[in-house]
């Protein structure tokens, strides 16, 4: 299943270059499995969909770490029916039949509770979207009552979720929204915005 995030990450200081360039090189653990293309826009990531969001964290992180607000932004996807089908995207494991929603709540709560910390705070607002399948509201309802028991749940806002805490936590509930909400080989596509270090934090 071709799965992958654009990413772009903003650090608000003037050696925005050396922030940027630094931070890339926390993706080289990934590089045996992914795809990664960068231009002056964005990064791409295509590969395994159980570690875009490990990479992602580690790219934030390494940028967030000198105490300057950074901020990220991503658009992430997994079976876009419009890309072509790429043996670096399958997933560690068969996903077979998809267990009832309580049971993913679970899982996706111990998984959570088993993140690391990184000792980097960070505020996030996403939205989900499982796209074609009849059912999505009913996986969007299990994925917010998932996200209001978590540890990292902020609050909710218009149009998308607020998380708040260790990048550890925040980034595996964000992996666990993205993996085990919508159907297991549909289409599903998640927005996201990360800062840290923010003058402004709420």
């Amino acid at each position: 299943m071709f799965s992958g995030a654009q990413i772009s990450l903003y650090p608000m200081t003037d050696d925005f270059v050396g922030i940027i360039l630094g931070a890339l090189s926390a993706l080289d653990p990934y590089r045996p499995s992914f795809r990664i293309e960068t231009d002056d826009i964005s990064t791409l990531l295509v590969g395994p969909p159980d570690q875009l969001f490990p990479a992602m964290r580690d790219l934030f992180v390494a940028a967030a770490i000198g105490g300057r607000h950074v901020v990220l932004s991503a658009a992430v996807s997994r079976g876009c029916p419009g890309e072509p089908d790429d043996p670096i995207c399958a997933p560690s494991a068969d996903t077979g039949d998809q267990p009832p929603l309580d049971r993913r709540i679970a899982e996706a709560h111990e998984a959570v509770a088993a993140a690391p910390p990184t000792g980097s705070p960070v505020a996030v607002q996403f939205s989900l979207y499982p796209l074609g399948v009849g059912h999505h509201m009913d996986e969007i309802y299990g994925c917010i009552d998932f996200l209001k028991g978590s540890p990292v749940f902020d609050r909710s806002k218009n149009f998308c979720t607020r998380l708040k805490g260790d990048a550890g936590p925040v980034f595996a509930a964000l992996a666990e929204a993205f993996l085990r909400f919508g159907a297991p080989d549909g289409h599903v596509a998640l927005d996201l915005t990360v800062s840290a270090n923010s003058p402004s934090a709420a």
